[in-house]
């Protein structure tokens, strides 16, 4: 898994940044699509901006190339499952953007480059997990993986709203 430990990130950092530049023109283009059917939706992202949106993907970024460095510089093979859990975690990302496309009948930030990575995200996780016998450990460990990305992404989502309130009350603006 040494050898595909630092394409997490690069595959991550790619993806997210089709998000970064295009979210908030999306939020701005689709307010209407998304207030009459996903009202809830909107309601998450009041308190947005693209710096907000940044800073909680590079605090993701700096979790995913921590767990990347573990695997690639320790011979630690719970590191390597909690890494393959968390990929998959990143997988199951990607599909979910597809799936939110396809759901509004539009583009999304993130659409492209999803379709883009999933399939070295695919033979990626396909030649990891070949590498291993799995067994309850392994399983475990990719669980916790997927619940590390899972909780960190909603850390991140408090992250937008929380620098964006405190970017505009010392004078920034949205």
């Amino acid at each position: 898994m040494e050898k595909y430990a630092w394409l997490f990130p690069i595959i991550f950092i790619f993806h997210d940044m089709e998000e970064i530049i295009g979210f908030r023109i999306f939020l701005r283009n689709k307010k209407g699509l998304i207030e009459e059917r996903f009202p809830a939706f909107l309601k998450q992202y009041e308190d947005f901006s693209t710096e907000g949106f940044a800073l909680a993907v590079y605090e993701e970024l700096i979790v995913c190339m921590i767990m990347s460095a573990l695997v690639a510089w320790t011979d630690n093979e719970i590191a390597a499952y909690i890494w393959l859990g968390s990929f998959i975690g990143c997988g199951i990302h990607f599909v979910v953007h597809i799936l939110q496309a396809l759901v509004l009948r539009t583009y999304i930030p993130a659409l492209i480059t999803s379709i883009i990575c999933i399939p070295a995200t695919i033979a990626i996780i396909w030649q990891c997990v070949s590498l291993i016998q799995i067994g309850i450990t392994e399983v475990v460990c990719m669980v916790l993986g997927v619940l590390i990305v899972v909780v960190n992404l909603m850390l991140a989502q408090r992250l937008i709203g929380w620098f964006t309130r405190t970017l505009l009350s010392v004078g920034g603006d949205k």
